[in-house]
């Protein structure tokens, strides 16, 4: 499958779902100039999630996609998440806050979530994907019989072989560069972090599924390479951040314009998943707290977000989910359909047309 081709595509662009950052007018404008734009809907619930789409319906006639959470569901380990929240207790108290007396696992994997199924099938997106891993064979079914095309992060050739055999109709290779949540079925398991290239083109030598190539992409010369390596397309998120219609905040912008934007790093502590993040006071604490260790995602997320909350009351930013790849320096600033035009001409330029 060619996503130029079933859908209609003018430039092999996935902009990457991004749950908290991607809003629906930014993925309407990426569809609307030829891409395909993408919502993240792992944070929401069903009701919230259908808003999301219908929002994104009413701005764009175009293929668009929506992204879930396929995670296991947590662990509720009430002795780490206790010695967890006394880590974090000196940093809270340091802005007049207490950590949560009790965390709690604010993200319902789609795995688990009845509703958003339903939902799913009533509103017939015409794409779907998944991150952190598959659902239930039965709910990969109903959506294919709905008529809804099925995408899939894989950060392996064995999370890919499984893709495949799931019946998924293309798979996202996610490298080591990319922002944000790294896409592993089982984070407690041994990590190759594979790059962006060579995960391309082993996923596509292995040849089970067309390839959306999907980690530190920022242009169109980034583009042309994922094609040069026989992927239909290429994923790209952290491009998308600084564009005005993400809900991206003025001190994420801020720091992604900055020196900081060469520096990225992998961190669990905010998430409880390892993600790659610009460096802030979050990604810092790791020197500090060395032998603490976060409880299970989404869990540790709950004391994350009080944490930025509590801080940002006094005026510090540094506690956010400040999600980034390692392309960051090379991120633009301008509106999404004045920057899918400039990837279009840049990849035209690159293939030498």
């Amino acid at each position: 499958m060619d996503l130029r081709d079933g859908f209609g595509l003018t430039v092999p662009l996935v902009q990457a779902p991004m749950a908290g950052v991607s809003t629906p007018e930014l993925a309407a404008a990426v569809s609307n100039a030829g891409g395909l734009g993408s919502i993240g809907v792992g944070a929401a619930d069903a009701e919230g999630a259908g808003r999301m789409i219908a929002e994104l319906r009413a701005r764009t006639d175009r293929p668009f996609n929506v992204n879930l959470f396929a995670h296991a569901a947590p662990a509720e380990d009430s002795g780490r998440e206790a010695a967890w929240r006394e880590t974090l207790r000196p940093i809270f108290a340091e802005f007049g806050a207490e950590p949560p007396e009790r965390l709690r696992t604010i993200y319902t994997s789609f795995v688990d979530d009845p509703a958003m199924l339903k939902m799913l099938l009533a509103l017939r997106p015409p794409i779907v994907s998944f991150h952190f891993g598959l659902p239930p064979a039965e709910a990969i079914a109903a959506l294919k019989r709905a008529g809804i095309c099925l995408l899939a992060c894989a950060t392996s050739p064995q999370e890919a072989r499984a893709v495949a055999d799931a019946g998924i109709d293309m798979v996202v290779a996610q490298g080591i560069e990319a922002g944000g949540h790294r896409g592993v079925f089982d984070p407690d398991a041994r990590d190759d972090a594979r790059g962006t290239m060579a995960l391309t083109r082993l996923l596509v030598r292995q040849g089970a599924l067309p390839v959306i190539a999907a980690g530190g992409i920022m242009d169109g010369a980034g583009i042309a390479a994922a094609l040069s390596l026989g992927a239909v397309a290429a994923q790209l998120g952290t491009a998308f951040v600084g564009c005005p219609e993400s809900s991206a905040d003025a001190a994420y912008r801020e720091a992604l314009a900055g020196p900081g934007a060469a520096h990225t790093q992998m961190t669990s502590l905010i998430s409880g998943r390892p993600a790659r993040a610009l460096p802030n006071r979050f990604t810092a604490l790791a020197a500090a707290i060395s032998g603490a260790s976060p409880p299970d995602y989404p869990r540790a997320y709950d004391a994350g977000k009080a944490l930025n909350a509590a801080a940002k009351t006094q005026g510090e930013t540094g506690f956010g989910a400040q999600w980034a790849g390692q392309g960051a320096p090379l991120a633009r600033s301008m509106p999404a359909a004045k920057l899918v035009a400039l990837l279009r001409d840049e990849l035209a330029a690159a293939l030498g047309r």
